[in-house]
Formats: structure tokens, sequence, C-alpha cells
């Protein structure tokens, strides 16, 4: 098969990860009577006829059905339909295939840049394909459009790891760990990875090789709104199905504001979004306050955390969250002092609101002083 692209899949990167297996590389060509939008509200390109304009692309040649099937599989799912065409090459008419949008799939308005997508989005996306590809079964079409947002996130987790300082811990070097025989991944919204792992040791050498077990989460912005003239915080209650699970006999926990760090979106925004959102609150200031894995030997969970700066004019409990999203909430105005005695008596029992009030309990003074 040959293929027409006009739009992501001219990354080379991406094409392959989709595809699978070993690609050609492609010649530049182009199609005439047709244009190259963005998708309504997305990152991503759609083609539309358009009479007096032309579409730029490359063409992928000699495709097998396998690879076929995988970019079925891929654009299938978000409203692309191949079909054949006619471009126009270097070296005259070629026939090709060209996934063309669905008439649900609208567009946007301007322009779209390859260019653009690529320097900003390439990486996760590519991360994201290759997390839908590594499920057996692929995914079908409805499937795979539910779980591909939380798909998206994971990517973005990943593409925004960064090397920490290491004064005192280990610098890795190549090949200090190799991480191999991945099984297919369990789960529909977190996800649940088997793998084998050889890594350096301390004491010089490699270790054996270890099957191990992950829980794949995703980034949080975790968020403790501070008013800072009344002396307040403001707790979130609602059931969590951890301690469910666990049997703890009461498991409706304190906890701050928090929310999953969305793909495209900065830990300082969700901070934000989750504020408004389950408290219906806007921040003044942010204040960051650390991030960190909360448990780095079973999960890839990673937070980023901070003190909002806010007027909590309310006094009593009300109830907050979306209830469309099944978000249960309670938020509680207290203050700082009420707080920590909850954090001695154990009634406050989640980890980053433990650190977060004593955070604030070393910079409490600087941020009244702000005010």
């Amino acid at each position: 098969m040959n293929l027409f692209v006009y739009g992501t899949l001219q990354s080379l990167e991406l094409m392959r990860a989709v595809a699978g297996g070993a690609i050609g590389a492609p010649f530049a060509a182009r199609l005439v009577g047709y244009q190259v939008l963005p998708v309504a509200g997305g990152v991503v390109p759609l083609i539309k006829s358009a009479p007096g304009q032309t579409a730029q692309g490359v063409v992928f040649t000699d495709l097998t059905d396998a690879q076929a099937a995988r970019l079925d599989s891929y654009e299938g799912a978000f409203g692309y339909k191949a079909e054949p065409v006619e471009v126009e090459t270097a070296n005259g008419p070629t026939r090709a295939q060209c996934y063309m949008p669905l008439p649900e799939l609208m567009a946007g308005e301007g322009p779209w840049s390859f260019s653009v997508w690529q320097s900003d989005h390439e990486r996760p996306a590519v991360f994201a394909v290759q997390e839908l590809f590594s499920h057996d079964p692929i995914p079908d079409h409805d499937t795979l459009r539910s779980m591909w947002p939380m798909m998206e996130a994971r990517a973005w987790a990943r593409h925004r790891a960064t090397a920490g300082p290491a004064t005192l811990r280990h610098t890795p070097r190549d090949g200090d760990i190799k991480v191999l025989d991945r099984k297919p991944p369990l789960g529909h919204f977190f996800r649940y990875q088997r793998f084998s792992v050889r890594h350096s040791q301390f004491r010089g050498g490699q270790s054996d090789l270890l099957s191990r077990e992950i829980f794949e989460g995703v980034d949080a912005a975790i968020l403790l709104p501070y008013d800072p003239v009344s002396d307040r915080v403001l707790l979130v209650e609602q059931l969590r199905f951890g301690p469910v699970i666990r049997n703890d006999p009461n498991p409706w926990m304190l906890e701050p504001v928090a929310g999953i760090v969305d793909a495209r979106e900065t830990p300082e925004d969700a901070a934000r979004r989750e504020a408004l959102e389950e408290a219906g609150i806007t921040l003044r200031d942010l204040a960051f306050s650390g991030s960190f894995y909360p448990s780095p030997g079973a999960s890839t969970d990673y937070f980023y955390t901070y003190v909002g700066l806010c007027d909590l004019p309310m006094n009593e409990a009300y109830l907050g969250g979306i209830a469309g999203e099944s978000e249960d909430l309670r938020l509680h105005p207290i203050s700082f002092l009420g707080a920590m005695d909850l954090l001695d008596t154990g009634e406050i029992a989640t980890g980053p609101l433990f650190f977060l009030l004593y955070w604030l309990s070393r910079h409490r003074d600087r941020l009244r002083g702000l005010t």
C-alpha cells in the first residue's frame, strides 16, 4: 500500500511507532484541491476539499497489510477513513491511500503547521502510540477513544520527566538500567505493568534478572488553598477506594485539592483549574512547594505541589466537585492551627496533606507578609 500523509504522520518517529516495523523513507507529494486545517479544539489536522488549494505532504510506499491494519486501528478510532487519491510528485502522478475525515470531524480556524506540532507535540505523541500498541489485543475504536486521554496524560508525564540534582546519589550511565520483557499492560483508566529488569549495583557488576510489577499512574497537581489574611486552609473530604480495599473502617479522607495534569497542560494550570472545579475558588498566586514521587517503589505517580493564596469567605463546610465526573466532595475551611491539630490526632492521614501543612508551617510567616 502507498499512503499519502499530510499531518502528524509526516513524522518518521510517529509513523514508525504507528506502523510498526521498518518503513522506507517517504517522498514529497501534494494533493491538489485540498487544504490542511486543524481539527476544532485539537492540535492535529484534517484535510478538506478546497478548490484552488493544495495540501502538501509525503508518500510512504509498500506498506504491508499488517502495517495498514495498525494504521486503521489508530486513525479509525479518531474519525478518519482511508480513501484512494491521486497525488502529484516529482516523478508524476501517483495513486495512494489517504486518511480522510469522517463528516462528524469538524475543522477549526486557521492553518495547521507540521513544524509547530513537531516542536511541541511529537515526542509525547510517540509515547502515547507506543503505549497503545503495547496492548494485546489492540483496543477497539470505542475503547481506544475512552482510554486515549489517560494514555496521553501518561505520555506527557514521560515527556515532562527531567533529571534532578545528583550531588549525593548515583549519576546514571548508559547501560545502568535495562528494562526487558515488558508484558502487555492491564487496566483501562490506570494501568498495571509487569516487566523484567537488570541494573548496575553499588557493589559492582549487574543484578540478576529481576521480575517486577508497577502501577503506572500520571502526574498530578496537588494544592493546599490558604487564606493568609484569616490564616485558614481549605481541606477536601471524599471517599477513597484505596482505604476501602485496605479495609479501613473510615475511608473518608481529608486531602488537599488535587487532580491529573492533563496532556498539553502545565502543572500550574492544572492546580488553578482544580481549585476552581473542586472548590469553586480562584487563586491569587501559587507558591511552589516541591515535586516528588509519593511511592517510587510501586508507582510512577509524580506530584507537583503548591500552596495557593486565595480568599476564603466561607466559614462553614460546603459541597464541591463536578457531579458529571462522579465527584462527591465536601470542603472544610479550617484554621491553620486546627489543621495541624488534625495531623497530631491522626485524622489527617494522607501524605500530600502532611507535606503541604508542614511546608506551610515553615513558610507561613513569609506568605502572610505578602498580604
